[in-house]
Formats: C-alpha cells, sequence, structure tokens
C-alpha cells in the first residue's frame, strides 16, 4: 500500500531536488531519510517509503541524482545491460559524489524538521544507497541516530570517501544487511568494515542474507525475494523502533 504523500522541491547548494515526503501531518516527531539505489526514485521505492511511514515516520525520499534531470525512468532489471543507458547510469553515479550527497543531507534534515519531524532521525539505503546513508550518518553525527545498509556495495573499498573510512564520526547505531554473495561487498571489505565499526566502539551489526542476491530486498529487482524483503522488514523496523525511540 502506498500511503498518502506529497511531492516536494528540495533547495540544495547545487539546485533543486524533486523529492517525495510521507506521513506528515500525523504528529510524527521520528525522520528518516530514504537513500534511493541507483535506478532513482519509481513505484518500488514508493513502496518502501510508504510502508516505513506507515510504521510512525515521516519519511523522505529525495532523487540524489537531480543534478543530472530530467533522466528515466530508469528499469531496474535492464539498466545496466543496455545501451546507452547503461553508460549514462555508471556516469552518473561516479559524478554524484558521497560529498554531494553528505552536503545534500543538510537539505534534507530541514525538510524532515520544517515537516515537524524534530526528533532523531534515522537513513535507510539500498544498494548505493546504503553507503550514502551511513556517509549521511558520519557528515550529521548529532542529527541521524540510526543507519541501515542493505545489499550496500563498497562500504569498505580503497575509495577516499569509502564509509569505514568515516566511522569514527559516526554517532548513530548501524546497521548493515548484506547480500549472501555480493561482488560489490565482498567478505575482504565485509571484516574490514567490521573493524573500522569495532575502533570506532560503534553498536552495530553487520549481517549475511545467505541465499539473497544483490538487490533481494527492492520488488522491481530480477532477484527481489519476497521472504528475504520480508525477513529485512523485520530487521529494519525493529532497528528504527529501538534506535529512535530510546
Amino acid at each position: 500500500m502506498v500511503m498518502e504523500k506529497q511531492k516536494i522541491d528540495v533547495a540544495t547548494g547545487d539546485g533543486v531536488a524533486k523529492s517525495t515526503i510521507y506521513g506528515i501531518g500525523r504528529g510524527q516527531k521520528c525522520g528518516v531519510i530514504l537513500y534511493m539505489d541507483a535506478f532513482g526514485p519509481r513505484a518500488a521505492l514508493d513502496v518502501i517509503a510508504s510502508r516505513i511511514a506507515a510504521h510512525g515516520y515521516v519519511v523522505l525520499l529525495p532523487d540524489l541524482f537531480y543534478r543530472h534531470a530530467p533522466y528515466g525512468p530508469l528499469d531496474a532489471r535492464t539498466a545496466f545491460s543496455e545501451e546507452p543507458t547503461a553508460g549514462w547510469l555508471r556516469s552518473t553515479m561516479s559524478a554524484t559524489t558521497q560529498a554531494m550527497t553528505q552536503a545534500d543531507t543538510s537539505a534534507f534534515l530541514d525538510v524532515l524538521a520544517a515537516a515537524g519531524a524534530t526528533g532523531p532521525v534515522g537513513a535507510v539505503g539500498y544498494c548505493m544507497g546504503g553507503g550514502r546513508a551511513l556517509n549521511a550518518a558520519a557528515a550529521h553525527p548529532e542529527r541521524i541516530v540510526a543507519a541501515a545498509s542493505f545489499h550496500g556495495g563498497n562500504l569498505a573499498s580503497d575509495a577516499p570517501d569509502s564509509p569505514h573510512l568515516g566511522a569514527s564520526s559516526i554517532k548513530a547505531r548501524v546497521y548493515v544487511g548484506t547480500a549472501g554473495v555480493d561482488r560489490s561487498f565482498p567478505p575482504e571489505q565485509s571484516a574490514r568494515l567490521a573493524k573500522a565499526m569495532r575502533e570506532a566502539e560503534l553498536d552495530h551489526t553487520i549481517e549475511n542474507y545467505v541465499g539473497m542476491q544483490h538487490g533481494w530486498c527492492v520488488s522491481d529487482h530480477s532477484v527481489y525475494d519476497e521472504v528475504g524483503a520480508e525477513r529485512h522488514w523485520r530487521r529494519l523496523l525493529t532497528f528504527f523502533d529501538e534506535a529512535l525511540h530510546r
């Protein structure tokens, strides 16, 4: 079920991010920023944002690719296999840096506060958005108290903006749900991320969803798994309940 939502233009330092906000007008004080996967805001993410909002949160779903808009719609099943879409998508992902999303998050937090979500904020990201949720928590530790990543890629890579490098700046609780076998987050990166979080003394969980493939949580992915997705929902909603209402 897609609950009531409102389209909103979020002004950032680089332009206007077309966004959707869910769950406003119900007196909720806790907010959640949903960081999209590589295929942009669409019906499948509407469902995710709506379900989080229905659980008692104001949820903001921004278009992280707004600097390259208009674009799409993108098909999660074919976008990386068909040209010219695949080339555009890879270059746009690279051009939309982690630093850009960290800066944009200031505006996202302001929008949530203006909508009444003046309390603790959670962040959750899928695929590309997983690392951005963690880096947002590092950049905004005073507001983001819970950060979750599902099938996030390159969370502990050799890149200078790899999320594991910001672990010492995070004050939030962290949950990382990984696909059973995922080329974008191999075992050596998982070990590196766990080490960084332990050394930063973070309250964190890294959970391996054995048998799931990269993208299993999002309904329009070819590898979507309903049982695995429902397990992710149990983990995510419990995580937010515990971290945002403590």
